[in-house]
């Protein structure tokens, strides 16, 4: 007769369901447990906010959070056109772990608080803020970040931001569709892509009507791509008779109707997957003009500097989680006689990776001050502002997906499977290079900058001329880049873009970083001593650490 397994087992035959050499649960941990981080914190005016920060890491490495971020992705916002009537209500129902995880955000500041908050580097503490609730999951920062931007776009009508502005900066979370000054805090979105015209927002054949009331307009048209359309408002660019302009479009109307915002369908996308995005109609839909006539892109332009500043704070933010994940897994798995972390080749992986990642949250952090001090009024700082942001989204959101790619691969055929959360963030990460405008689009506003701004280029080399003498190679990267400014055309904007963020990324670290961060980082991204791959730092490099710089207290 053959005995069962467990028989076996109990007889001491072989026991086929023991798991060894799998790494522990990476839960519970501390999100800000980031030096690089905590160091950007202070030096660009937000030490005040540590204590905050601190908390916020261990909440969003809590078993709970990390379990409302899976449940969010697994459970997927859901289109109720009609009611049970035939009522047309357009509504998205989300997962309660997604109310969850938007609830902590604004309470936390995430949202467009910071505008209500006189305290210098209140803009730096919500981006530091969102480097560690981004541990979470990333969906949810998409009305965040619309809320954000929101706020300097509709200061450019003041009579609707003193309306609004309170509700929007406010840190109360209240989902559902009411009258907006009803409610204790409000959501905004945006509607700017229209199938034609993509980021060429020029083209938008979304046309506005004034109605007799003055600043009202009726809008008829149909936006390609509009996240998220559960918010409570949304700026919507359209075509006014004096050219394209920029409107504020509510959800429901100041006397309690819906507004029309037909929602045709929700977007099935890559990843994001716990954010709805969708194709919302209008026809006769209500909206106020906010600026005057045929300025919108101009209106905008505020909010697309605070948008594309949270494209690289996420960007850092995935790259740094999966930089923790891959530690951890490498920490407690073993191979070939040795922990991973301990075997030469890995241990040169993760040291690489851990380059990259320190880099992009140092870059992100120094946006983020400059965004704080030019919003305060500093000249210089809103010119560096003004092309750093340009270059930082180019390239730390480019470095994204292939950043995930290696740390997923860390994990070997654990991080491939679903539960181990890595495939969530290899998905999440190429949207943060095309929310925005595209690579290509940011490469040709560096351009533009260039050409009809020309304090940026001053600014920009004023920021290297910081750390000038300290590294030969950030001298003499920092030269080629002066040369290569004279022959600057779109076919090499994309070269010149990437030396700009490389030379920036360089001369911060130089500045800032423990020498064997800074030594090995130019020696590869400026000097070239680097193959293709993550993985190919050069013989000499102090990979311990680095290494140990990247990933304290042993998780």
């Amino acid at each position: 007769m053959v005995s069962t397994p467990g028989e076996q087992q109990a007889h001491g035959g072989p026991a086929t369901h023991g798991v060894t050499n799998q790494a522990p649960p990476l839960t519970p941990y501390d999100a800000s447990e980031d030096t690089a981080l905590l160091e950007g914190l202070r030096r660009e005016g937000a030490g005040w906010a540590e204590e905050d920060l601190r908390r916020l890491g261990r909440q969003a490495g809590s078993v709970q959070a990390q379990e409302w971020a899976d449940l969010a992705n697994r459970h997927e916002p859901e289109l109720r056109t009609h009611d049970r009537y035939g009522n047309r209500v357009d509504e998205v129902a989300f997962h309660p772990s997604w109310h969850h995880l938007m609830g902590t955000a604004i309470a936390e500041g995430l949202a467009a608080s910071p505008w209500a908050d006189d305290r210098a580097g209140a803009h730096v503490a919500r981006t530091a803020g969102g480097l560690v609730w981004g541990h979470t999951e990333a969906g949810h920062g998409c009305p965040t970040s619309m809320t954000y931007a929101a706020v300097p776009a509709l200061r450019r009508q003041p009579e609707l931001a003193k309306v609004y502005e309170p509700l929007l900066t406010s840190r109360e979370y209240e989902p559902g569709l009411r009258v907006p000054t009803e409610k204790r805090g409000l959501l905004a979105g945006m509607g700017m892509t229209e199938k034609q015209g993509g980021s060429d927002v020029r083209t938008n054949t979304t046309t506005a009507t004034p109605t007799s009331e003055p600043g009202v307009y009726t809008l008829r048209g149909h936006k390609w791509f509009t996240s998220a359309p559960m918010c409570d408002v949304f700026l919507v660019l359209a075509q006014a008779p004096g050219g394209l302009s920029c409107f504020l479009v509510p959800r429901v109307l100041p006397d309690g109707t819906r507004n029309t915002f037909r929602i045709q369908r929700l977007k099935d996308k890559l990843g994001n997957r716990s954010n709805a995005s969708s194709e919302p109609e209008f026809d006769g839909t209500v909206a106020w003009l906010v600026g005057p006539e045929g300025q919108g892109v101009k209106t905008i332009i505020e909010m697309v500097n605070c948008t594309r500043l949270d494209c690289v704070m996420m960007s850092a933010a995935l790259m740094r989680k999966s930089l923790v994940e891959a530690g951890h897994h490498a920490r407690h798995r073993s191979a070939f006689g040795a922990r991973l972390v301990d075997q030469p080749l890995m241990r040169n992986v993760l040291a690489d990776l851990a380059l990259e990642s320190e880099a992009a949250t140092t870059l992100t952090l120094r946006l983020a001050g400059a965004a704080d001090r030019a919003i305060r009024g500093d000249d210089r700082e809103t010119a560096f502002r003004r092309i750093a942001t340009a270059v930082g989204k180019y390239w730390v959101t480019k470095r994204g997906p292939a950043f995930t790619a290696e740390a997923l691969e860390c994990l070997g055929g654990n991080g491939y499977v679903e539960d181990s959360g890595m495939p969530r963030l290899y998905r999440e990460a190429p949207l943060l290079s095309i929310w925005e405008g595209s690579g290509n689009v940011n490469a040709l506003d560096v351009l533009r900058a260039l050409s009809r701004e020309p304090g940026t280029a001053e600014a920009l080399f004023s920021e290297f001329a910081r750390a000038q003498g300290a590294d030969a190679r950030l001298d003499a990267a920092v030269a080629r880049l002066r040369n290569r400014l004279s022959g600057a055309s779109q076919t090499t904007a994309r070269r010149l873009v990437e030396e700009m963020a490389l030379t920036l990324q360089a001369s911060l670290l130089v500045r800032y970083a423990p020498p064997a961060v800074a030594d090995a980082f130019c020696a590869t991204r400026l000097a070239g001593d680097w193959g293709q791959a993550f993985g190919t730092l050069p013989e000499g490099a102090d990979l311990d650490a680095i290494v140990e710089r990247a990933l304290p207290g042993g998780n």
